[in-house]
């Protein structure tokens, strides 16, 4: 196990007492003998970086119980709401609740805002997602507004078993399906049809991102340009 894993560990306990911080960050470098100038080396914003590391720990853990559960007897919404739930499942909820408080504060929303992303984006990666053009981007939008929604609820939820957030997540992705069909009515209207086929091709020209050269999430043009 690594110096890194150790300390995400040894802080685990310390986080619902004194948050994400550099008090918590102290104190599993004491409780591991690893020195405080190591884990400030690896954690360089000290309670920010371990909260994020730790997302991403749940982020893997995800991942291997979508890639060795067999979902192919559920429908594809079912496996959506099976991955959110998964990943809800892999996390501690009150070291969620002081990460978002957390990523909530102006100086730290573009971390919140990035690890939401990458859950989205892992979930749809995982369930074989191979979009790369708009929809790349819609899909991981919609489903980080579904994620975090469902996240929010979920901190709240006293219900034994938490059936009341499964069906909360249950009712949210409904209401995207539905959305997902009257889009697909909408493009079939003529005028829009015709607009797809006139202005509207400039979306055509967006991509998913490939290998970026300028740290953006995308690009304009082919991939890799």
């Amino acid at each position: 196990m690594t110096h890194a894993d150790q300390l995400l560990d040894a802080v685990q306990m310390h986080v619902p007492f004194d948050g994400w911080s550099e008090v918590a960050l102290k104190a599993a470098c004491e409780d591991t003998g690893i020195p405080l100038d190591e884990a400030r080396a690896l954690f360089p914003r000290g309670g920010v970086d371990l909260a994020f590391a730790y997302h991403e720990r749940g982020d893997r853990q995800m991942v291997e119980a979508l890639r060795a559960a067999d979902l192919t007897a559920l429908r594809f919404r079912d496996r959506i709401a099976f991955a959110v739930r998964t990943r809800l499942e892999v996390a501690d909820r009150e070291l969620v609740r002081r990460g978002m408080s957390l990523f909530a504060l102006p100086q730290h929303a573009a971390d919140g805002s990035r690890a939401l992303w990458g859950t989205a984006g892992l979930i749809w990666e995982t369930l074989g997602d191979t979009s790369d053009d708009i929809n790349w981007y819609t899909k991981r939008a919609t489903l980080s507004a579904v994620y975090s929604s469902t996240v929010l609820y979920w901190l709240g939820d006293e219900s034994e078993g938490r059936v009341a957030t499964w069906a909360f997540l249950d009712r949210r992705i409904d209401n995207v399906m539905k959305f997902e069909q009257v889009k697909g009515r909408v493009r079939s209207n003529t005028l829009v049809d015709a607009f797809m086929k006139g202005p509207g091709r400039v979306f055509d020209h967006i991509r998913a991102p490939g290998t970026p050269r300028s740290g953006y999430p995308g690009q304009w043009g082919g991939r890799g340009q």
